[in-house]
C-alpha cells in the first residue's frame, strides 16, 4: 500500500492480491461516499487499486474531521470494500483501510541575519508536500514588478507589501497577525529602535491600508492565500536610516477560515486576539530610506529683481541730482 500526499490530492494504490484474498473486485472498493470508487491501475507490470481525492471533494467523498495540533493538521478517508453477498448473506468481513495525510498547519522562520534577495520565504517539506509562504516589496501599488535588490524609497513614498502562500496554492487562508520594523536585522532585538505597523492583524500604523484601497482579493486579512498591505516610508531618528520589516503570520485551513479574519474596531482601538499557536516569522531587508528631493532655489529670480531694484535706484539718484543742480542754478541766477 502506498499513500500520496499532494498539495492539492490525496490518493492510496493498494495491491490488487490484497482484495483478491477476500473475493472483492474493483467495483466494490469506494471511500465512504459509495461515489467515490476506486479504478484498477497498473505500475511496473504491478496492478493496483486506486482512489485520487483532490483536496475540494475531500469532505463530499466522506473524509473525517480534521485532526489539529499546534503544529499539523491530519486529513484521514477511510477505503472500505462490499463484501461478496451469497443470496442474503455474507461469509466475510467488511474491509475498512483507514490512510492519513498529515500536513504543516504552522511554517516556522526564524532569521538571524539580514536578506538580501529579493523576497523572504519559508519552505517545509512534510510527508512528500512542500509547503512555501514568501513575503515580497513591490514599486507600486498594481503589484506587477517586485523589487529584486535591498529597496531605496523616498521617505513619504509608499511601500507596497505582499505576503503569500506560495505552495499549496488557494488552499489555506493566510492571516498576517503582527508587522514592525526594527534598525537590526533580528526580529526581537531589544537594543535598537522598534515602530508598529500591524497588530493583531489590524492597522497600527496611521498610514498603513490593506489593498491599498483596491478591491482585489488580497485587500482583506485574512480571506485568501494573498495579503497586500502598504505604509508610507519613514526613518528613524538615529541611524541607521534603514530598517528591517518582520511579519509573523497564521495559516488556517478550509473549515477553520473564520478564525482567520481579525475583528478590529478603528486604527487606535483593536480587538485583542489571543493565539497560543506557534506563529511563521518573515522578515525582508534592509529597506533603504532617502530624503526627497529639495526645490532648488533659482538664483537669477533673485539676481534679476535686486537688478531691477538698484537702477531704478540708481535711476531716482541721478533724478535727485539733476533737480538740486537745478534749484542751485535758480537761486544763483536770482
Amino acid at each position: 500500500m502506498n499513500v500520496t500526499c499532494g498539495k492539492d490530492f490525496i490518493s492510496i494504490l493498494v495491491d490488487e492480491e490484497y482484495f483478491k484474498y477476500y473475493n472483492v473486485g474493483v467495483e466494490a472498493v469506494h471511500l465512504p461516499n459509495p461515489s467515490c470508487r476506486a479504478h484498477r491501475k497498473e505500475i511496473s507490470g504491478s496492478t493496483y487499486f486506486t482512489v485520487h481525492t483532490p483536496m475540494d471533494q475531500y469532505t463530499a467523498c466522506g473524509g473525517k474531521p480534521l485532526e489539529k495540533n499546534i503544529t499539523h493538521v491530519t486529513y484521514s478517508l477511510t477505503l472500505m470494500a462490499d463484501p461478496p453477498v451469497y443470496g442474503n448473506i455474507v461469509r466475510n468481513p467488511a474491509l475498512q483501510i483507514v490512510y492519513k495525510c498529515v500536513y504543516p498547519y504552522i511554517r516556522k522562520l526564524s532569521l538571524s541575519f539580514p536578506i538580501f534577495s529579493f523576497s523572504s520565504e519559508s519552505l517545509f517539506k512534510v510527508d512528500e508536500v512542500d509547503a512555501r509562504v514568501e513575503m515580497s516589496l513591490f514599486k507600486d501599488q498594481t503589484y506587477n514588478e517586485a523589487f529584486t535588490s535591498a529597496p531605496t524609497i523616498k521617505i513619504g513614498d509608499q511601500i507596497y507589501v505582499q505576503i503569500q502562500v506560495m505552495e499549496p496554492e488557494d488552499f489555506f487562508h493566510l492571516k498576517v497577525n503582527d508587522c514592525w520594523a526594527t534598525t537590526t536585522p533580528q526580529a526581537n532585538d531589544k537594543t535598537g529602535l522598534r515602530h508598529t505597523l500591524l497588530e493583531n492583524g489590524c492597522i497600527s500604523d496611521i498610514t498603513a491600508s490593506f489593498g491599498n484601497g483596491t478591491p482585489h482579493p488580497a485587500g482583506t486579512n485574512g480571506e485568501g492565500s494573498t495579503v497586500r498591505y502598504s505604509f508610507d516610508m519613514f526613518r528613524f531618528l538615529q541611524e541607521p536610516h534603514s530598517f528591517y520589516l518582520h511579519c509573523t503570520v497564521h495559516l488556517c485551513t478550509p473549515e477553520d477560515q473564520k478564525s482567520c479574519i481579525p475583528v478590529c474596531k478603528t486604527i487606535f482601538k483593536r480587538e485583542v486576539v489571543v493565539d497560543e499557536q506557534a506563529q511563521a516569522l518573515l522578515s525582508y531587508g534592509p529597506i533603504n530610506g532617502i530624503l526627497p528631493d529639495r526645490p532648488m532655489i533659482n538664483l537669477l529670480t533673485l539676481v534679476l529683481p535686486l537688478g531691477v531694484i538698484w537702477t531704478l535706484g540708481i535711476f531716482l539718484l541721478v533724478l535727485i541730482i539733476i533737480a538740486k543742480s537745478g534749484n542751485r542754478r535758480h537761486m544763483t541766477n536770482s
